[in-house]
């Protein structure tokens, strides 16, 4: 499922935070949206999902116009940085809710929730509360939970951010393998350099609202197309 963003452009009073943003997802693909606070990356992201309508401007899922669908018409799945379990029910309640809600039939649920525990390798934990887990146990079951009835597309905001360094490295390399499993259309919002570089296929450099570049870690690196973003990602000034 591919995602097309067309002359998006969102205020908040006399704030601008988008202005005429326009970008492609291919089907399939991990894209990260960098940049620092106050860029846009996250109201784009909140766009996307149909958290927030534009003021201007599309957005495509495949061939089909859901600028004005809710997130559940849109079947969008949906991980935060602080994880946003229900504190009260088990792991595997949590992975099933979304399930449940869409009135699944209990032996489905179990065999689905079954496989997703085992995707994010927290098989044996079924019967656990979120404050039995660790930090980066607690974000597999979220992203199990997004994953849980099959969405369209994949949105992480900041998924990592609330955890130590050498967790947030692991997960950064868990999820790369986790997305060349499910192949699900996946875009991610982060302000690090290094996990966008890690993660992503491609990376989109904001700032003030707009698009500042868009390409491969590599080609972001040895051919910045502003001043920002040769600043930004610290690239090396070859003119000196």
């Amino acid at each position: 499922m591919s995602i097309t963003v067309q002359n998006i452009s969102k205020r908040f009073g006399s704030f601008t935070a988008l202005d005429n943003v326009s970008l492609d997802v291919p089907s399939g693909g991990l894209l990260a949206l960098l940049g620092p606070s106050g860029s846009g990356k996250t109201t784009l992201l909140r766009i996307i999902a149909g958290l927030e309508v534009p003021d201007e401007g599309i957005i495509l899922y495949g061939d089909e116009e859901v600028t004005h669908r809710s997130v559940r018409e849109r079947n969008v799945g949906f991980v935060f940085q602080h994880y946003a379990l229900f504190r009260h029910m088990s792991v595997f309640e949590n992975v099933a809710f979304a399930l449940r809600v869409r009135g699944w039939k209990q032996e489905r649920v179990r065999q689905r929730v079954g496989e997703l525990l085992h995707l994010v390798r927290l098989e044996g934990y079924e019967k656990r509360r979120p404050s039995q887990l660790s930090g980066g146990q607690r974000q597999r079951v979220a992203l199990a939970r997004a994953l849980a009835a099959a969405p369209r597309v994949l949105l992480l905001d900041e998924p990592f951010g609330a955890l130590d360094a050498k967790v947030r490295q692991e997960l950064r390399q868990w999820l790369r393998l986790l997305h060349r499993q499910i192949h699900c259309t996946t875009v991610l919002v982060t302000h690090d350099q290094e996990e966008a570089f890690e993660v992503a296929d491609r990376v989109v450099v904001m700032n003030d609202g707009r698009i500042e570049q868009v390409g491969s870690p590599h080609e972001l690196l040895q051919q910045p197309a502003s001043d920002f973003v040769m600043d930004f990602l610290g690239c090396p000034d070859y003119s000196i």
